[in-house]
């Protein structure tokens, strides 16, 4: 029950402050109606106990099947069976990831149904997989982390030559919207059980960068997939629907989204359990303790959805529309003050400057790396305010910049910062992101007529995920820099 409190504690300290900027906004500016604030309310409480049982599901039963794989995985004298094992759980977890799950049906919506949400979240999905085993075979070859990074992101900027826009933001939100709460622990797990099968001096620097070389997969999967799919297509054309009621809604969607749930779990559990009856063979108490685990996550997952859909995403829109058409001016300032706060409330992002002080022996201040996400993650938030508003500022004009220069300080910086730092991509873009700022940006989008929701409905989750990529890339150059001077004296 302990663990089952402190969760509550993190996702309560990471959706509050949306929901009072919320409550602020519609004292002062926008006029919300009171069915659509009580939706929103009865949301933000599904979305809270949802997410918190979810994270514990995960902690009770996922991690521990990420764990087992990844030790199975190792001790396979084939390397082709291992990237096999590791294209399977990437796949298998990608498919369950609330936030890819909620992306999914963001594209869904915006493209008038050419691509559904399950065929987005497989295709992207796939690319994780493949992506993983290039990052497993990687520190099984012992090639270094920085050339990786320069190959794939290269690879990246060739293809988006030939990919239309629409494609390009989709593409790059994905990669944001893949590293979540059930994805990153099980990618870490595999990354430490490969880096400790090698051992020695490299162990350390080659257990980060694998969700790193995760987040890849979603950009090159869609990029593919748009020079396939070939030249733009359409929006669905149609005004978008708010959600009517207070309680029918939530009633009316559990059947179907449980169900949606479940088939998103039953690829990781059917790997699962198939490697344990032919080969972990673990106790009949240990795998009771991870399936209540995993009804956990089934349950949390149902929860979190429900309130998601339900209440939350249609604030999001409404609130973004009302502004857009009545203080469109204050759009980048408003963003502003989101990114500042909502970095902040992140779990994940408190957990990263610890682990970049211990890593630095104390160098780099954990404080430090909050105010620097906390900046940047303002700025990217409101850029991306203004690059909806000015049809002239594009989405590459940021990214492209952002990861070069990220690339360009991996080969200044020791390898384990490139590591972490291309790991950290997601953990800024966490719940709130792929939730309530990515409804307000299509509001926004939907609503300017400059604007067009399929290009500029998109990329905040990736202007997101970018900061902290930058700014760890940073951090490591300045402790390079004051080791250097402590040595010199």
């Amino acid at each position: 029950m302990e663990l089952l409190a402190d969760k509550l504690k993190e996702i309560l300290s990471s959706v509050l402050p949306i929901v009072v900027i919320v409550a602020i906004l519609s004292l002062t500016l926008v006029d919300v109606s009171g069915e659509m604030m009580a939706r929103f309310i009865i949301g933000a409480v599904f979305l809270i106990f949802g997410l918190t049982i979810f994270l514990f599901g995960v902690d009770v039963g996922m991690s521990p099947i990420g764990d087992l794989l990844g030790r199975f995985m190792t001790q396979q004298s084939s390397n082709y069976i291992a990237l096999f094992i590791a294209f399977v759980i990437g796949f298998g977890v990608t498919v369950a990831e609330p936030d890819l799950l909620i992306l999914g049906n963001q594209i869904a919506d915006a493209t008038g149904g050419t691509f559904s949400s399950s065929f987005i979240v497989g295709i992207v999905s796939i690319g994780v997989g493949i992506m993983i085993a290039f990052g497993v075979l990687r520190v099984i070859k012992s090639f270094s982390v920085k050339y990786f990074f320069l190959i794939v992101y290269a690879v990246i900027a060739i293809l988006s030559l030939f990919a239309t826009n629409e494609f390009m933001a989709m593409a790059f939100d994905a990669s944001g919207a893949t590293t979540g709460a059930l994805t990153t622990p099980f990618i870490l797990a595999i990354g430490a059980s490969v880096s400790q099968r090698k051992g020695g001096a490299k162990a350390e620097n080659d257990s980060f960068g694998l969700v790193g070389a995760m987040s890849t997969g979603p950009i090159l999967a869609v990029l593919i997939l748009s020079i396939i799919q070939g030249g733009q297509f359409e929006g669905s054309g149609e005004a978008y629907q708010y959600t009517e009621g207070i309680f029918a809604p939530f009633i009316y969607a559990f059947g179907h989204t449980f169900f949606e749930s479940l088939f998103a779990l039953i690829p990781i559990i059917l790997a699962f359990v198939f490697i344990n009856y032919r080969y972990l063979k673990i106790s009949k108490q240990k795998l009771a303790d991870i399936f209540k685990g995993v009804a956990y996550t089934l349950i949390g997952l149902t929860l979190f959805l429900i309130g998601v859909n339900q209440g939350f995403m249609d604030m999001g829109r409404f609130m973004a529309t009302d502004l857009a058409n009545n203080h469109s001016n204050l759009l980048p300032w408003i963003g502003l003050v989101m990114g500042l706060v909502v970095v902040l409330a992140e779990p994940a992002v408190h957990v990263l400057g610890e682990q970049v002080e211990d890593v630095t022996g104390g160098y780099v201040n954990s404080n430090v790396l909050l105010l620097a996400l906390s900046i940047g993650v303002g700025l990217a938030l409101a850029f991306s305010m203004l690059r909806i508003m000015l049809p002239a500022v594009q989405l590459w004009h940021f990214l492209l910049p952002g990861f070069a220069l990220a690339i360009i300080l991996s080969f200044v910086v020791p390898d384990l910062f490139t590591g972490i730092a291309f790991d950290a991509g997601g953990v800024a873009s966490g719940p709130m992101t792929a939730t309530f700022i990515l409804a307000f940006s299509q509001g926004v989008a939907d609503t300017l007529p400059q604007a067009n929701v399929l290009v500029d409905g998109f990329g905040i989750i990736a202007m997101v995920a970018m900061i902290p990529v930058v700014m760890i890339q940073i951090l490591g150059l300045i402790f390079k820099l004051r080791t250097r001077k402590v040595d010199a004296n």
